[in-house]
């Protein structure tokens, strides 16, 4: 297109930006306005992407990581004759695809974006996929706001993308000098990004966003820019086009007052359609595709062996990867410990470090994910709070990730509370669609790990592990299945008193308590609840008719672990049973890991005295 269609094609978007805001009474038309100039010359001349065929290997991937800036997205659609008017004019109604912010509910959107400072990261582990093991010759375009350039989560990806080299990945930056409620803080110097991204090690471009040819001339040289990442950094105005809107503070995310008004002023309705560029073709041998071959999981002696589940961890990850050849693993500097360095000494072609990102961590494993990878990311529990919003956020892409965390809880010993996940099961728990998976064994943690890469990716979800620090006995063997949202009966007998439900570390807590209660006389219920979401309700229900109490043990705080998704199971008017949770209700110091399990109550000790207690008091039969 040259260069008065391209000024045409930008208005048209702008016109459509405000049209879709105003039908809708709500949105962001002005913050699509500034970047309108942008969108068209990449539509109209860089874009390579086959809209029949979403899924093709060889498509350029765009990624709006100025998520509310969605009417422009999909003015871009209209344009391209993928929807049509009609729809355009649903914007944010009931039902409608195109939501006030994107999401994967259409199938030219790989991410759901929106929560700023997203886009970049996630950009970053598609440009990895692509570079590294699709061999493709895909670009990654991320177009970004300048508000979101004050996140660290860009930062982070921004380092990692120099570091890698990734000269498939071009940030455009629409500088429009305005955020939500005034300037931003570096309004219109570009030279602040650029000093900044250059310092990182990218290669930077200063331009008029709204100069069609100096932005096309812009994208040219980042294509052709080898060695390192480009940032196309665009001087644009907020609500170019409309005087009463135009870098005027106090009308962001509104629709304009008299949209008919500013229509006419823009030049009216206009009906261009764009040809967009098909990718090349991209030949099968450049892809690293799934090699399927016989999963052999390592083998643990039950009553002999005494294994730590982060070891099962990453003996099991590396078999998979033996077996698929879409199975990658990713880390945070902590490979050693999470033991995910099984699997990058077995598969090092497929393994990513992303050092000390948290973010960037989940981010790229978000964005491998839409390549049609299988991605198993691991870091300690307790950092993985780091990345809460890109994990919330992968559900609401509905991302297939697999994420681990290891050293959980007190138990991890004398590190102190800093290294201790003693949230992450309520935090997981927390996100939408998830599984939550806390093994005792490492049998059971082969078959989980296994169990994780099932379904397709749409199907998965968010998928967390937890894993244990300490060796502890293997007490189940390793042909025992162990399905998703099941249990396991470790002790029962008709004169139970009462039942204890336990998960990963207490679960040998629990075992041993109940051998000195019986010693006693005092019999009770072992059940391991290794799927705490979702949780074995059958078998919490019969527990519950079985014995009338249960008491949960869990290396978590009180708050939305185990003990809480017991409760849940009794929340819809069922009969509840007496339910006693123990849990890690103070605050941990330094000392060695049984003497954690002691302090916080959970030991079997612990255990021991709180059922005696309880049968004193209400359970004598």
């Amino acid at each position: 297109m040259d260069r008065e269609q391209l000024s045409e094609l930008g208005q048209q978007l702008r016109v459509d930006a405000v049209r879709a805001a105003d039908a809708a009474q709500s949105g962001h038309p002005t913050s699509s306005m500034s970047a309108a100039d942008l969108a068209a010359v990449l539509l109209g001349g860089h874009l390579r992407y086959d809209f029949d065929q979403p899924g093709h290997p060889g498509n350029d991937r765009l990624i709006l990581s100025k998520g509310h800036a969605s009417p422009l997205l999909y003015a871009m659609y209209r344009a391209a004759g993928v929807i049509d008017d009609e729809e355009l004019l649903t914007y944010r109604r009931r039902g409608s695809r195109l939501e006030g912010h994107p999401t994967p509910r259409l199938p030219w959107v790989d991410v759901a974006t929106g929560s700023l400072g997203q886009g970049l990261p996630v950009g970053v582990g598609v440009a990895l996929a692509g570079k590294r093991l699709d061999r493709a010759p895909y670009r990654v375009w991320v177009l970004s706001g300048d508000s979101e350039m004050a996140e660290g989560s860009v930062w982070e990806a921004a380092e990692h993308a120099a570091h890698e080299h990734l000269d498939n990945l071009t940030l455009v930056i629409d500088v429009n000098r305005l955020g939500q409620r005034g300037p931003t803080r570096h309004e219109w110097d570009l030279g602040a990004y650029s000093r900044r991204l250059h310092a990182f090690g990218w290669h930077t471009i200063e331009v008029d966003g709204h100069d069609v040819e100096a932005v096309n001339t812009a994208f040219d040289e980042a294509r052709s820019t080898t060695g390192r990442p480009t940032a196309v950094i665009a001087r644009t105005r907020k609500g170019r086009g409309v005087a009463a809107v135009e870098d005027k503070e106090g009308v962001h995310g509104k629709p304009l007052k008299d949209a008919e008004s500013a229509i006419q002023e823009l030049g009216g309705p206009r009906f261009v359609q764009v040809e967009v560029a098909k990718p090349a073709a991209v030949r099968a041998s450049d892809l690293l595709t799934a090699r399927p071959g016989e999963l052999r999981l390592p083998r643990y002696e039950k009553g002999g062996d005494e294994v730590a589940t982060r070891n099962a961890y990453g003996e099991a990850l590396a078999a998979l990867g033996s077996a698929r050849g879409d199975v990658v693993a990713l880390d945070g500097e902590v490979s050693d410990s999470t033991r995910s360095q099984f699997f990058a000494k077995e598969h090092p072609d497929r393994f990513f470090e992303c050092y000390i990102a948290e973010q960037q961590l989940v981010a790229a494993a978000v964005g491998m994910q839409t390549r049609g990878y299988v991605p198993y990311a691991s870091s300690f529990a307790a950092f993985l709070s780091r990345a809460h919003d890109f994990v919330r956020m992968a559900a609401v892409s509905r991302a297939g990730i697999n994420l681990a965390g290891s050293h959980a809880g007190v138990a991890i010993g004398e590190d102190g509370p800093s290294q201790m996940g003693l949230e992450d099961l309520a935090l997981f728990r927390a996100v939408h669609g998830s599984t939550v998976l806390y093994p005792c064994d490492a049998n059971q943690t082969a078959r989980l790990v296994a169990a994780m890469a099932e379904g397709d990716a749409r199907s998965r979800g968010v998928r967390y592990l937890r894993t244990s620090r300490s060796a502890m006995p293997v007490i189940y063997g390793p042909d025992e299945e162990f399905p998703v949202g099941g249990s396991k009966l470790l002790r029962s007998g008709d004169d139970d008193v009462l039942t204890l439900i336990a998960a990963g570390v207490t679960v040998h807590e629990a075992l041993r308590a109940a051998d000195l209660l019986a010693r006693d006389g005092v019999p009770v219920r072992v059940v391991d609840l290794y799927s705490v979401k979702p949780v074995d309700e059958p078998a919490v229900q019969e527990a519950a008719e079985r014995t009338g109490c249960l008491v949960t043990v869990e290396d978590h705080h009180p708050e939305g672990g185990l003990g809480d998704a017991v409760a849940e199971v009794f929340s819809d008017g069922r009969p509840a049973p007496r339910l006693v949770r123990l849990a890690v209700g103070n605050m941990p110091g330094s000392a060695t890991g049984q003497e954690q399990l002691g302090a916080a109550g959970i030991d079997a000790d612990s255990i021991v005295a709180a059922v005696q207690l309880l049968a004193e008091k209400v359970l004598v039969r």
